[in-house]
């Protein structure tokens, strides 16, 4: 095992863990104090011709070769459901940097085949198996609430969005953690017997 390579894994991706969480916090605080607008993807109007009558809310743009609706002077509830829409994956990037980091130190301290590394291994890929799901349903809830804000008889429906391909990656891990957990009782059954 090369322990230098693994040190320095679990530096960088401590490192990129902080840099994530420290881009959450200051993604929100920015965002949130912004008086810009807000803009929203829909693919109601996608190559639609917009008339004038087109049944949008006041303060509203919308163009359709873009397929986006902007609100010039979002309310405080509009700003946080745009918000919604980027900041779940940078938490769960934050978790799974750190999770990482982690199980990459338990590797340093303890060697690869033991049991903490396999349970840290386990945890990464529940982290992974249920954040994916659940961050691309936070991101579809809050577009498809901020789209019918702007354009309500839009009729956007919450949808889950993301790579969920990640899904069984994490199922994966959990998998290869439980592997490795049964490894580990077998190998100290057998010191055992010897």
């Amino acid at each position: 095992m090369n322990t230098r390579l693994t040190r320095t894994l679990a530096s960088v991706t401590h490192t990129l863990a902080v840099l994530c969480g420290l881009a959450f916090l200051g993604k929100a605080v920015a965002h949130m104090l912004d008086d810009g607008a807000v803009c929203a993807e829909t693919h109601f109007w996608h190559n639609a011709r917009l008339a004038d009558e087109l049944p949008i809310s006041k303060g509203v743009e919308a163009s359709s070769s873009a397929a986006q609706l902007c609100q010039e002077s979002p309310s405080v509830s509009q700003r946080a459901a745009d918000l919604g829409g980027e900041l779940p994956w940078l938490l769960v990037g934050f978790v799974v940097l750190l999770l990482i980091s982690r199980l990459l130190k338990a590797v340093l301290q303890q060697g690869p085949f033991t049991d903490a590394v396999s349970r840290r291994l386990s945890v990464l890929g529940w982290t992974v198996a249920a954040g994916t799901p659940l961050s691309g349903l936070v991101v579809g809830c809050s577009q498809s609430w901020l789209v019918g804000s702007m354009a309500p008889i839009a009729g956007a429906e919450p949808t889950v969005s993301g790579p969920l391909v990640l899904i069984l990656v994490g199922l994966a891990a959990v998998i290869m953690g439980r592997i490795m957990r049964e490894g580990v009782r077998m190998r100290e059954d057998l010191e055992g017997t010897i």
